[in-house]
C-alpha cells in the first residue's frame, strides 16, 4: 500500500528467512550484498570446514569434484560455496588495498596440507550475471594453481591441466579453464524440461542437453568461449559431484533446478566414464554446522519429512489447486533425479503411489482440486515404472494403471464441458 501511495520503503539485505530473519517483512527493495567482499573471512572460515567434510564423506581423496554454484545461494551464505571450491583447490581471495576483491592466490601446499584437488565448476546464469568478479577469480584460482611448480602427485589441477593439454593439442591457458556455464543470455541446462514433457528417450539425452548448454568456459577475462571438447574430457576424471543445500524453504525435490544441473552434470559424468555411476552429494547448510549426506539418503529424508508427510501435504492442499501441483512437483522432480542419478529408492515410488494415487479418498480429493496437476502424477509414476526406475508388483502395478485411467478420464471429461 505504501508502494501504491508513492510513498518511501526501507531497503533492506536480502538473505534467507531462517538466518537472517531481520530482512522480515519481505516485499522491500532489497540490498543484498557487496560484490568486492566475497567471499566474507567468515564464509572462508566456513567454507573450509565444510569442503574437508566433503573430502571425509568420500570414500577416499577424490581427484576431481563437479561443483555447482548457485547465485541465490552465494549470496545468501556470503559466498559460503564460492569459498568450499576455493579451499578445495587450495586457493584463497586477493583484495587490492582499499579492501576490495581483484583476484585470487594459491595457498602453498605446506599449509593446505593435502593435494590440490580439481574442480569442475558449473555456474548458473544468475551466478554468471550478477557474480563476475568471482567468476574470474575462480578462473584465476584454477590458472594459478595449474601453472604452480609443484609436484604432480600433490597438484591435481595441474597434473589435469597438462594431460589435457598434451591430448587435445591447446594451449595451458585453455587446458586450464574450470569453469562453465551457459552462454551469455542463456539460463538453465534443459533437463527439466526434458523430464517434464517427458521428450527424452535413452537418458543420454540428458547429458546432451546438460553439455549443449553449460559447455561454455569462463576465463581470467571473464570472456565465455565454447569448450564441450575440454568439458567431456575433464568429466572423465570425476570422482563425485556435489551442491550445497543453503535455503531450509527449499529441498532438492521441490524445484526442479537441483537436478537440473547437479543432475545433469551428473548423467553427463556417468557417460564421460562410460556408463560408471558417479557418487553425489548434498551439503546441508540449513541447520548447525552443516552436513554432507549422499543424494540418495537426502531425497530419502525429504521425502519422508515433506513429501510423504501430513503436516507438510495437507498445509499445502488448503491453498487448492496449487497445493496439488506442489505435491506433483516433488513428484516429477524425484523422477528427475532418477533419470540423472538413478539415486532413488524404489520405496519411494511405492509409497507416493500408495499416499496420493493408489488411496481412493486421496485421489479424488487431489482430483477435485487440480485435475491436470493429479492426472500428472499419476503419469509420472507409471513413467518411473516405464523406464525402469522402480518396478511395482502386478496388483500395484494395475492398481496404479486404472487410477490413472480415471483420472485421465476425469480430465478429458472437463475438458469436453
Amino acid at each position: 500500500m505504501r508502494a501504491l501511495s508513492a510513498r518511501f520503503i526501507a531497503p533492506v539485505a536480502g538473505g534467507d528467512l531462517i538466518r537472517s530473519p531481520h530482512i522480515l517483512p519481505t516485499g522491500r527493495n532489497i540490498h543484498a550484498f557487496d560484490p568486492f567482499r566475497m567471499p566474507t573471512a567468515f564464509a572462508m572460515a566456513d567454507g573450509a570446514a565444510q569442503a574437508k567434510r566433503l573430502l571425509q564423506a568420500h570414500h577416499s581423496l577424490p581427484r576431481t569434484v563437479a561443483l555447482v554454484l548457485w547465485g541465490s545461494d552465494n549470496i545468501k551464505s556470503d559466498g559460503g560455496p564460492i569459498a568450499q571450491v576455493m579451499a578445495l583447490m587450495g586457493a584463497k581471495p586477493r583484495f587490492d588495498s582499499y579492501g576490495r576483491l581483484c583476484g585470487a592466490d594459491v595457498i602453498p601446499l605446506t599449509d593446505l596440507g593435502r593435494p590440490r584437488i580439481d574442480v569442475i565448476m558449473t555456474l548458473s546464469g544468475i551466478f554468471r550475471d550478477l557474480l563476475p568478479l568471482q567468476t574470474r577469480m575462480l578462473a584465476e584460482a584454477a590458472w594459478k594453481a595449474a601453472t604452480a611448480d609443484e609436484p604432480l602427485a600433490q597438484n591435481f589441477i595441474r597434473a589435469h591441466t597438462l594431460a589435457y593439454a598434451d591430448s587435445m593439442g591447446i594451449d595451458l591457458e585453455t587446458a586450464a579453464l574450470r569453469v562453465f556455464s551457459n552462454a551469455e543470455g542463456t539460463y538453465g541446462a534443459n533437463v527439466n524440461q526434458l523430464v517434464s514433457s517427458s521428450t527424452f528417450g535413452d537418458e543420454d539425452e540428458l547429458a546432451d542437453a546438460y553439455e549443449a548448454r553449460k559447455s561454455f568456459a569462463y576465463g581470467r577475462n571473464g570472456k565465455a568461449t565454447q569448450s564441450a571438447a575440454l568439458l567431456q574430457l575433464a568429466l572423465k576424471d570425476v570422482d563425485l559431484a556435489y551442491q550445497n543445500l543453503e535455503s531450509v524453504e527449499l529441498g532438492v525435490t521441490s524445484v526442479d533446478h537441483y537436478f537440473d544441473t547437479l543432475g545433469g552434470v551428473a548423467r553427463a559424468v556417468k557417460r564421460a566414464r562410460g556408463g560408471q555411476e558417479t557418487a553425489v552429494y548434498i551439503g546441508d547448510q540449513t541447520r548447525g554446522s552443516g552436513k554432507v549426506r549422499s543424494l540418495k539418503d537426502q531425497i530419502a529424508l525429504e521425502t519422508r519429512s515433506r513429501s510423504l508427510n501430513p503436516k507438510f501435504y495437507e498445509p499445502l492442499l488448503r491453498h487448492g489447486a496449487e497445493g496439488v501441483r506442489q505435491i506433483e512437483a516433488h513428484v516429477t522432480n524425484t523422477l528427475g533425479w532418477s533419470a540423472t542419478t538413478a539415486q532413488v529408492e524404489p520405496w519411494v515410488y511405492q509409497r507416493l503411489s500408495e499416499t496420493f494415487v493408489l488411496d481412493e479418498v486421496m485421489r479424488k480429493r487431489l482430483s477435485a482440486l487440480n485435475p491436470e496437476a493429479s492426472n500428472r502424477m499419476a503419469q509420472k509414476l507409471l513413467e518411473a515404472s516405464d523406464r525402469a526406475y522402480w518396478q511395482p508388483d502386478a496388483d500395484t502395478l494395475a492398481a496404479l494403471q486404472n487410477a490413472a485411467d480415471e483420472l485421465e478420464d476425469r480430465l478429458e471429461g472437463i475438458a469436453a464441458e
